[in-house]
């Protein structure tokens, strides 16, 4: 399964159930459409503290709406068929999703609704082993995590385990802060990670604009990851009474000027 086959790629960050379900199915598709690579499907949880107040007001407008994890795997397996391109990667919260169920629970409801991939946010180092058996044994690739300034023993996990993609993030903090990437500091990272996996490497936080994207690539990552301002782009159209999905794909495709839809290719 090849996540990013056309560099620089892209993939999206949205919650599901908000905007709602139905919407995200209209979105999912115009994704596809514009070439978007990977879906970041979040399953709501709350008080993230690696998020800023945009993703965390998402979060808390989709739990108010009773959305849970099988909502979002529901919307997973209605939707996966449709897409040419676009790969959902399910992006569950150690402490609120899983672990009142179990790993394994989860790990095989995920697999089972056709997801691309799982990113397990929040896990302790001790969970984790449980995780890459569990999620390679049911075929299910893992995103693994690692910071731009992470020990070498938290890098060589992520190469190590990332079956479907390292997600590197540029720099501490909470989502939708912080400054642009830096090509010059984010170049010894990727070439670290490049050194010990074929998996590819996705750079987020700090990524808003056309000009981010083509500086992620320029450091040699195979994709760039576009949160917070994917989220408040949701938030704006939703608040205004605007089509939801035609906001966003305005905004998807002034993040890749130069790209074809997926339509023509």
């Amino acid at each position: 399964m090849t996540f990013f086959p056309r560099p620089p790629g892209l993939a999206v960050f949205l919650n599901a159930g908000d905007p709602p379900l139905d919407v995200l199915d209209d979105i999912a598709d115009m994704l596809d459409e514009c070439g978007v690579d990977v879906l970041e499907l979040g399953v709501p949880f709350p008080d993230s503290v690696s998020d800023g107040p945009v993703i965390r007001r998402s979060a808390d407008r989709a739990l108010a709406a009773g959305t849970s994890l099988e909502d979002a795997l529901g919307f997973v397996e209605r939707s996966r068929s449709r897409h040419r391109r676009l790969r959902v990667v399910v992006l569950a919260d150690w402490s609120h999703t899983v672990r009142p169920r179990s790993m394994g629970e989860v790990v095989t409801a995920v697999a089972g609704s056709g997801a691309a991939g799982v990113l397990l946010h929040g896990a302790p180092p001790r969970v984790r082993p449980e995780l890459y058996d569990r999620a390679g044994a049911a075929g299910l690739p893992v995103v693994t995590t690692c910071y731009a300034s992470s020990s070498p023993q938290a890098v060589a996990e992520a190469a190590a385990h990332a079956s479907a993609y390292v997600y590197l993030i540029t720099h501490y903090g909470q989502s939708g802060a912080g400054p642009a990437p830096d090509p010059a500091v984010l170049r010894a990272p990727v070439d670290a990670l490049r050194a010990l996996t074929g998996a590819p490497v996705a750079a987020g936080f700090g990524v808003r604009t056309a000009a981010d994207v083509e500086r992620v690539h320029a450091a040699g990552a195979d994709a760039a990851v576009v949160g917070s301002t994917v989220v408040a782009c949701a938030e704006a159209a939703l608040t205004g009474g605007r089509d939801v999905t035609a906001d966003l794909a305005a905004l998807v495709t002034g993040l890749r000027p130069h790209h074809r839809s997926a339509r023509s290719l």
